[in-house]
Order: C-alpha cells, then structure tokens, then sequence
C-alpha cells in the first residue's frame, strides 16, 4: 500500500508540512508558524521584529514577500510532491509594522503536469497589504516514504 492510499489528502498535506518544516531554517528562524495546511493551500504567520524594518521604518519588503513565498512552498508541497518556485511576484499595497502579525494565506489556483500557479494574500488583521502569485515546477522526489502492505 502506498501512502496516498494510506492517508486522507489533509493528512498528506500535514505530514509533508511537518517533513518540510524540519528542514525549514528560513522560516523558522525568522519566527513564522503554520496556522493552517491542507491539500493546496497553507497559512503562515510572522510577527515584524525590530531587524524587520527598513530605514522607512516600516517593514522590508523582502521579508514579506519571504512570508508569502514560505507560504506558497507549504501549499505547493501538500502533496507528497517535492516542488520548488519557478517564479514569485509580489504588488505591495500597503506596509506592515513593527509588532504588525502578518498573515500570508496562500492557496491553488491552477495544477497540471509538473507546474502550478498559486495565490497568496497578505493580511495584517483585515487589511490587505500585499499580494503574491507563485508558479511552481514539480522536481523527483516525495516528501513521505512509500509505505509496505
């Protein structure tokens, strides 16, 4: 039996996430948790920290648009796939802050063959202050280990 047969695509999608987030040094140590995954999609959340901020004093944009491809990686992976970015583009529409807890939504838009397109949000409470659209290319691998009958 193998492991999709085994367990439920929610369950995938956690198992994946866990495997990948052992590995993950990036975001873990820039404080981001999973709040949510499943099949095609993942929540991330980050505090801005102080060594988050730009000389505008507002939070750089480079660590949101690491949220949101974070975000991206944990719902392109949910499948047992090993997957990695192809291309990511991020319009900012308006700043974090410092203490601001960022919310990156990310979620499937489209899947076929070895390449995806994905959409990531986000929010800071109910306020957009970005958005990312991600394009993936599956690579061999999987993240889960066939399981024996």
């Amino acid at each position: 039996m193998n492991v999709k047969a085994a367990l439920s695509p929610e369950d995938i999608a956690r198992a994946c996430a866990d495997a990948m987030w052992v590995e993950d040094d990036a975001s873990k140590g820039l404080g981001m948790e999973i709040v949510e995954i499943g099949p095609g999609f993942a929540t991330l959340a980050m505090t801005v920290r102080p060594d988050m901020v730009n000389g505008q004093r507002i939070a750089h944009g480079g660590f949101i648009f690491t949220l949101a491809d974070s975000a991206f990686a944990f719902a392109c992976n949910s499948r047992n796939e090993r997957v990695v970015a192809a291309q990511g583009q991020i319009t900012f529409i308006k700043p974090g802050k410092l203490g601001d807890r960022l919310v990156a939504n990310a979620r499937e838009v489209a899947r076929g063959g070895r390449s995806g397109i994905y959409d990531v949000r986000v929010t800071v409470g109910d306020a957009v202050i970005a958005e990312f659209r991600g394009h993936s290319r599956v690579i061999p691998g999987t993240w889960l280990p066939p399981q024996d009958e």
